[in-house]
């Protein structure tokens, strides 16, 4: 299971601080199952078309997807990734 983190709007979003995922190999595919769970306001602030929207900041056990492969970053049980817009606070 990996373990999702919302901070600032994407809390707004989805209506939780946190949550917890199965069955995602990579940082798209966990992104995706997000947003079929809590719907599309939360997949167009994620998503611009089929790519990773430049708003919205990922890491992945502290480090940014930016350094570790993008939304190609794999995921695995115990991961700990959090979610935020590129301008706000906690």
């Amino acid at each position: 299971m990996v373990t999702v983190l919302f901070f600032a709007s994407f809390r707004n979003y989805t209506g939780e601080k946190a949550t917890t995922v199965e069955g995602a190999f990579s940082v798209e595919e966990l992104l995706r199952l997000l947003c079929r769970r809590y719907g599309k306001t939360l997949e167009n602030e994620v998503f611009e078309g089929n790519t990773l929207s430049s708003q919205v900041i990922v890491m992945v056990n502290g480090r940014h997807i930016a350094h570790t492969g993008g939304p190609l970053t794999p995921v695995k049980d115990g991961d700990t990734v959090a979610i935020f817009p590129l301008l706000g606070g906690g």
